[in-house]
């Protein structure tokens, strides 16, 4: 299964530049106005029951951000405890098994999470104005 710029789910490498991607979009986002994740920010343009829009955007991104960032490591993982077994290095092969099955579970719910805001954001594009 290949995800759009990503390559094949698994390789550490194609996970590893999407992750470097992402946190260059999230600071270039983060720096175009003056109330993104500021306290000036939250007090100029917050609501007394939460932070300001820009804000809250920066928080999701830099939790996208640090998602992709652990998935990337859980990957690496797997990728370090395959090579491992097959050389004969791991003493327990239920290690591998575990990092695996993390690794496969985390990237599946990633993909299930970007294709629900996919889905989001084509419903909010199908809006009447």
């Amino acid at each position: 299964m290949a995800i759009a710029g990503v390559g094949a789910v698994g390789g550490a490498g194609s996970l590893s530049q999407l992750a470097q991607l992402y946190r260059q979009q999230v600071i270039g986002a983060g720096q175009t106005g003056p109330t993104s994740g500021t306290a000036a920010g939250t007090a100029a343009g917050g609501q007394a029951g939460g932070a300001p829009a820009a804000a809250r955007g920066a928080d999701f991104g830099s939790a996208v951000a640090n998602s992709i960032s652990s998935l990337e490591g859980l990957d690496r993982t797997a990728a370090t405890k395959a090579v491992q077994a097959a050389t004969g290095d791991l003493t327990d092969i239920h290690d591998y098994v575990i990092a695996a099955t993390q690794a496969q579970t985390a990237t599946e719910l990633t993909t299930t999470v970007r294709n629900k805001a996919l889905d989001a954001f084509n419903e909010i594009m199908r809006m009447p104005l």
